[in-house]
């Protein structure tokens, strides 16, 4: 009994060891892309530059030739373009020195020294000015202009990190205001003010669709042995930017990102889609726009059932983005699963509804994609099922499989962990089941001691999760997957003006993974720290005038994005 353990914590161990090379190999093969991308545009952009300084230069001269009897030379020393590299830089603005650090060092004797950029500028703004002290030199017929190297706008105090897409997890960051997303690492200082990064600008005209925004571009971490290890809250804080009407008619159900807006060479980072469902049936996609601080609607389409006219109780983008899929409820013969495809143009979209039913009865709580290769989804509705779905060689050829209905009571979250094909779901009876999908059995059985509301597994951590409970100032567990019954970590809030939990109120991992975001009954959105060794919220937020449902985090963007009973979307920067 004892060897066949170890033989599959070996096993295991291996499954991990390959994933972690697998997705390290897809890590390097991006950045070696990326290299090849942004060589190619240095030598373009070079050329450009040349030949403005070339005209430039032609233009300055002729400029001296007709104002020289009137005017003397200005003394200009040349500066020289250095050639900086591509690859991932540190901006650094503590000091009125020029960014050396980041690139080549000049020979010493053929460069000529550089001068501060704020000094050149003044002398470049007036080329021609008379100087007393060189009154008796002739004027020079063309002077060498070189332009100087560039800096960011503004007077920054910020140092930007674009290394590998690896998030803090370094004792440091502990109570620290050092926040992660994606590929950037932001380090806040005293004055510190908006940058553009170079995925703003020199990847403006890179365009790519249909390429998943999944594990590839994540390096994962064990965060684990990080929870509740600092003493103190991190100094997190957030700033409401806008909150516009969300354009329904009855109270918002859900929020998703699209998951192919912020990929490593996307077109820009300050746009992305976002969809938001309602009780009046409608599914709006919107556009994030001016870095996070408002939407544009780009489109309003009609999700009702045809038969009894139901709204979807959850939506759910595809892997690819190119279509959204919808759940409803389970009675009287209706249809179960809607899919709106987005790939056939704004007038042309239209909702399919599959024919497959095999939920028996209530609604269908969640719907979430798997986080595989294999193109599949997993469903949990009120019968107690678990089903799963996958693709049969069709756009809409979608066929179902229940996988297990051991739960007594509703199934209220459905996941599947990243590592492993196993599928976690959580229920109103206080159990969570881990269902092992090629063991064709359930592996992992656990049971507190309030209903379950949800499931999360952790973005960066394959061993760590998030259950959603009923226990009011416990709301939030946290839990190892390799440690079975062991709960790590809890966090809770007051509720002040009702003591009941919705099923409405969801959560959300912040890209790094360190903070989770939850809705709540009040109008107050809370964020939570996993490394605070408390059991409070680290920050809330009173952003809306009644309950907030769900507050979810930008891919890219230092933006929280929360929805509310109150029909108005919430946007929330983190300063």
């Amino acid at each position: 009994m004892w060897e066949e353990e170890a033989k599959g914590i070996r096993r295991d161990e291996e499954e991990a060891l390959l994933d972690l090379i697998e997705q390290r190999t897809k890590n390097v093969e991006k950045i070696g892309r990326a290299i090849a991308y942004y060589t190619c545009e240095l030598e373009q952009k070079e050329k450009n530059l040349e030949e403005a300084q070339q005209q430039l230069a032609r233009l300055r001269g002729q400029a001296i030739v007709a104002t020289s009897t009137s005017y003397h030379g200005n003394d200009l020393n040349p500066v020289k373009v250095e050639r900086r590299s591509m690859s991932p830089i540190q901006i650094s603005d503590d000091s009125s020195e020029s960014l050396s650090e980041c690139e080549p060092q000049p020979d010493k004797d053929n460069t000529v020294p550089l001068k501060k950029s704020s000094t050149l500028d003044k002398k470049l703004a007036r080329p021609f000015q008379k100087n007393n002290d060189d009154s008796g030199k002739p004027p020079r017929a063309k002077p060498l202009l070189i332009i100087p190297d560039m800096k960011p706008k503004g007077s920054l105090h910020l140092k930007m990190e674009e290394s590998c897409p690896t998030p803090c997890f370094s004792d440091s960051c502990a109570g620290g205001s050092v926040f992660s997303f994606r590929n950037t690492r932001i380090v806040r200082s005293k004055a510190d003010k908006s940058v553009k990064t170079p995925a703003d600008t020199g990847a403006a005209d890179i365009e790519h669709k249909g390429t998943k925004r999944k594990s590839e571009q994540i390096e994962y971490k064990e965060l684990i042995p990080l929870i509740g290890r600092s003493s103190s809250a991190s100094k997190l804080q957030c700033q409401t930017t806008s909150v516009i009407p969300s354009q329904h008619t009855r109270k918002l159900r859900n929020i998703v990102l699209c998951p192919t807006n912020d990929q490593l060479f996307a077109s820009s980072l300050t746009q992305s889609s976002l969809t938001c469902s309602a009780l009046d049936g409608v599914v709006n996609l919107w556009q994030v726009q001016d870095r996070g601080s408002c939407a544009n609607l780009l489109s309003s389409t009609d999700c009702f059932t045809h038969k009894c006219k139901r709204w979807p109780e959850d939506v759910a983008w595809h892997p690819e983005g190119s279509s959204l899929f919808s759940v409803y409820r389970a009675d009287e013969g209706d249809s179960q699963i809607s899919i709106l495809n987005l790939n056939k143009g704004k007038e042309n979209m239209q909702v399919n509804f599959l024919e497959d039913k095999p939920h028996v009865k209530g609604i269908i709580n969640n719907i979430e994609f798997m986080p595989w290769k294999e193109g599949c989804f997993v469903t949990g509705g009120c019968d107690h099922a678990v089903i799963l779905w996958t693709n049969k060689d069709g756009e809409h050829s979608w066929k179902p499989k229940e996988l297990h209905s051991q739960h007594s009571s509703a199934v209220m979250g459905v996941a599947g962990l990243q590592h492993k094909k196993v599928v976690m779901s959580a229920g109103a009876d206080k159990r969570i089941f881990g269902f092992d999908l090629p063991a064709q059995r359930i592996g992992y059985k656990h049971q507190v001691e309030s209903k379950c509301m949800s499931v999360l597994p952790n973005p960066c951590d394959l061993n760590l999760f998030m259950i959603q409970t009923g226990t009011l100032e416990k709301q939030l567990r946290l839990f190892d997957f390799r440690a079975r019954e062991a709960e790590i970590h809890s966090f809770g809030w007051k509720q002040e003006s009702s003591d009941l939990h919705s099923a409405l109120i969801n959560q959300a991992w912040s890209p790094d993974g360190l903070y989770i975001t939850s809705g709540s009954v009040d109008p107050v959105i809370h964020i939570f720290d996993i490394r605070y060794n408390s059991h409070e919220p680290c920050l809330s937020i009173r952003a809306h005038n009644r309950r907030v449902f769900k507050a979810v985090w930008h891919h890219a963007l230092p933006v929280l994005i929360s929805i509310s009973s109150d029909l108005n979307i919430g946007f929330h920067k983190i300063v």
